[in-house]
């Protein structure tokens, strides 16, 4: 291949990033900075002409609260893109942001993308096509349970087992790996995303509420849990009285949470169990020295590793800092080399 003197120019100058591009917030990861930004996967569009008004924590800001003319949108569902054009702007946006901290802002990155194990081909080429779109000069894709494992320090290139359980916003991802392959995974639509889904109806069925998702959210992370806690706690829900139709607040308790998200936490639970069930028994043996890693927002749900760990009989532990553990890994790939560590990533078959 002859030597071009663009591309060398361009491969030194440009940055190197792993994107953890997820459901409810997208992590970019800059190689030798770390994560620099760490935003909500929310587009503010406007709906005449579908252009992004605002993208990110400035979106996420607006949600329930956009006038007649503007739409506040997720443009990934479930771990996938559901609305190309506006994930292709999102993706302008985090790229851009990023090179406004470069040295020399050559818009042209080498990028590896978290993409959940469950994906299909279409699913695939669309996060494919989306990042190109957005200005990439080259993008790979790689498994997130894969990049979660890497960011987490498990050493699954080694020829004893290693499990992670990634739970994100939409979906929730477990894989049993060794030797640097994946042995058995599970890819589950059913995560965080689903947990406020299910506070949102329990408070209406049971208080005759309506509240908003991001008061859901915000009673999942202060007070919801998946184990007993030493000491309950309550909080204010605030929302809108389906029989009155006036404003009111309740107090729930992290009991009622609990009640609410155990339908979501145990079809989880259950989703691990099978998959340990199909583990090979040595690598069983290797998981009850090291442990099942949980990484993901989703790991940060009082007292779900002590759920996990009564449920498998074997310890749970909860990562560093779990909701970086995807990008941290992707970012780790051009850190280490694609020669090292080419084999985890995926490839596109086609067009």
């Amino acid at each position: 291949m002859a030597f071009n003197p663009l591309n060398w120019l361009l491969g030194f100058f440009s940055l190197d990033i792993g994107i953890d591009l997820g459901t409810a917030n997208t992590l970019v990861n800059v190689r030798g900075k770390g994560i620099v930004i760490n935003e909500p996967s929310w587009v503010v569009i406007n709906k005449r002409t579908r252009q992004p008004l605002a993208v990110g924590a400035q979106a996420k800001e607006m949600v329930g609260r956009t006038p007649v003319d503007m739409l506040a949108v997720r443009p990934l569902r479930d771990g996938v893109i559901s609305e190309f054009e506006i994930t292709e702007a999102m993706l302008q946006y985090f790229i851009g942001k990023t090179h406004e901290q470069s040295i020399v802002p050559i818009p042209r990155p080498r990028v590896v993308i978290g993409i959940p194990s469950g994906c299909t081909e279409v699913e695939k080429r669309a996060v494919f096509d989306a990042s190109m779109s957005a200005g990439a000069r080259e993008t790979y894709l790689i498994h997130e349970p894969k990049a979660a494992a890497l960011g987490a320090g498990l050493p699954i290139a080694e020829i004893k087992g290693s499990m992670i359980v990634d739970i994100g916003g939409g979906t929730s991802e477990v894989a049993v790996m060794s030797m640097g392959g994946v042995v058995v995974d599970r890819s589950l639509r059913v995560a965080g995303d689903e947990m406020d889904e299910d506070i949102v109806q329990y408070i209406r069925n049971k208080y005759n509420l309506l509240i908003g998702e991001r008061m859901a959210e915000k009673i999942k992370v202060q007070i919801g849990s998946a184990y007993p806690l030493p000491q309950e706690l309550t909080m204010p829900a605030r929302g809108r009285n389906l029989v009155t139709g006036l404003p009111e607040a309740i107090e729930v308790s992290s009991v009622e949470i609990r009640e609410a998200i155990s339908s979501s936490v145990q079809t989880i639970i259950d989703t691990i169990k099978d998959a340990l069930d199909e583990t090979p028994p040595e690598i069983i043996a290797d998981l009850m020295e090291s442990g099942v890693c949980l990484a993901g927002g989703g790991a940060m749900l009082k007292g779900l590793a002590e759920r996990l760990t009564d449920e498998l009989r074997i310890r749970v532990w909860v990562a560093e800092d779990p909701m970086t553990c995807v990008a941290r890994g992707a970012g780790l790939v051009l850190e280490e080399g694609l020669d090292s560590l080419g084999h985890l990533l995926e490839s596109l078959e086609g067009p």
